[in-house]
């Protein structure tokens, strides 16, 4: 009976790790996975689009070009529409500045229904942009690994006494949507909308046909890009550095990369979705960012970025493995902020410069104001230390002292239980200052000077 329960918790078991070995998997596939792209269309359909304008009512135009639209975008996968409307719900002299729907949500291949919804709609009302921008916010569903861009058509400006750049701004900042387009059709409404999105004029019907191609360009092709990792001659011969790209709007990572050359010599081509404004972040020793690259679909961008560097090296003459584990603080020259850690016998890389380092041998070792020059190895070297074996007769308390130019810099208290201790030090001159446990007279307390010398070990005895 046991066995039989033993072997029914022992398979619960297998299955239970197989099925955690799976959600890995899983993770690793949704990691890789393209993202998935949702387009919300937001269509005027306010009393304006009732105008003529070129061959036909501008509502029939645009609904017939929108259509031609959808009808390409049938070839693409991984792919949900939407459409929202506004103006169409209430009579212009109503003055409804709530009059926006979304009238087809999110889903898989519902082309026809967007179509035949274009079909129905009527133009009536006001054209309330701003709302029809807040609104889109709850209709794209919480997901993970997505695009979601925002296609607004419209006729007119916002006639609602809201401001549409902000809410895009807000939306985009929280990272809601990436920067929407904006087609403008029958005038030229940049002024007033170009602050929202990416505008786009569309004066003629060919020009709005044309506009619409563009945004299908911009959405699925992604481009070209090298960024060139310049040294202090304006050559791109930096490389082997870690670069993270964000949306330099709501700052969310969107790629991570070891920067290399390809086997020309030339720094590799990235393909990076144009749609997102981005932020660079380049980690070198301190690092250094750029904001505000844009990219154009179809086009190769070279990211220019200024990061000269050279090493520095901290060793000891004659090489020693005493300070293995020693660390080395690193601080931009002047600053309190530790950039890096490094240590003994490795040489790390920083931008050109000037630094200060700390080093946490005994004495700390200060040094300031140290150059870094491109492509040189600037070398900091140490005397190798000796060591002090401290013995007392009894517990005590003890501190010990570097006596420095004549004057005494505390630097490390002796362990109250140990008889004897063995220290690294520093070539130079200390003192000790020691009380007993049970001496309770402070004038009791006794003192050791004694010098420390390369590669030696120094026996301080404690006088009783």
């Amino acid at each position: 009976m046991y066995l039989k329960k033993f072997i029914i918790c022992l398979s619960g078991l297998f299955w239970i790790l197989l099925g955690v070995k799976f959600c890995e998997a899983q993770s690793t596939q949704n990691v890789n996975k393209e993202p998935l792209t949702r387009i919300l269309f937001i269509f005027d359909a306010s009393n304006s689009m009732w105008g003529t304008w070129q061959s036909d009512k501008k509502i029939h135009i645009a609904n017939r070009l929108l259509s031609k639209m959808i009808d390409s975008l049938e070839n693409y996968d991984n792919l949900e529409l939407a459409l929202r409307v506004y103006g169409h719900q209430y009579d212009f002299r109503q003055n409804d500045c709530s009059d926006t729907k979304l009238e087809v949500p999110f889903a898989a291949n519902n082309f026809d229904k967007i179509k035949q919804k274009l079909r129905t709609i009527t133009p009536k009302g006001m054209t309330p942009i701003s709302l029809s921008l807040q609104a889109c916010a709850a209709d794209f569903p919480t997901t993970e690994n997505c695009r979601n861009i925002v296609i607004l058509i419209t006729d007119g400006i916002e006639e609602c006494l809201s401001d549409p750049c902000e809410v895009s701004k807000s939306l985009q900042s929280k990272g809601i949507i990436l920067k929407p387009f904006i087609i403008g059709i029958g005038a030229d409404f940049s002024k007033n909308l170009e602050c929202a999105g990416q505008y786009l004029d569309a004066g003629s019907e060919i020009s709005f046909d044309n506009a619409l191609g563009i945004v299908i360009q911009q959405i699925f092709n992604k481009t070209t890009a090298q960024v060139n990792l310049l040294d202090a001659n304006g050559l791109p011969t930096e490389s082997n550095v870690n670069m993270t790209f964000f949306n330099d709007i709501s700052h969310e990572v969107k790629y991570r990369y070891i920067h290399t050359f390809n086997p020309r010599g030339l720094p590799d081509t990235l393909y990076l979705d144009p749609m997102v404004e981005y932020g660079l972040k380049v980690h070198t020793i301190p690092p250094v960012e750029v904001h505000g690259i844009q990219l154009t679909a179809g086009k190769h961008t070279i990211i220019p970025v200024d990061v000269p560097q050279g090493n520095l090296l901290v060793r000891i003459a004659p090489k020693s493995n005493k300070y293995q584990n020693v660390p080395i603080l690193v601080r931009e020259s002047g600053k309190s902020e530790i950039i890096n850690v490094q240590y003994f016998y490795k040489a790390d890389k920083y931008l050109t410069g000037k630094y200060d380092i700390e080093i946490l041998c005994l004495p700390r070792l200060k040094m300031r104001n140290i150059s870094i020059s491109q492509s040189y190895t600037t070398a900091i070297e140490l005397q190798s230390p000796g060591i002090a074996v401290i013995k007392k007769n009894e517990l005590g308390f003890g501190s010990l002292y570097h006596i420095n130019e004549g004057k005494d810099e505390w630097i490390y208290n002796l362990r109250e239980e140990d008889i004897q201790e063995s220290i690294l030090l520093q070539p130079g001159k200390y003192r000790i200052l020691f009380r007993k446990n049970r001496e309770y007279q402070t004038i009791n307390t006794r003192e050791v000077v004694f010098t420390i010398k390369s590669d030696e070990t120094t026996n301080v005895i404690i006088p009783r």
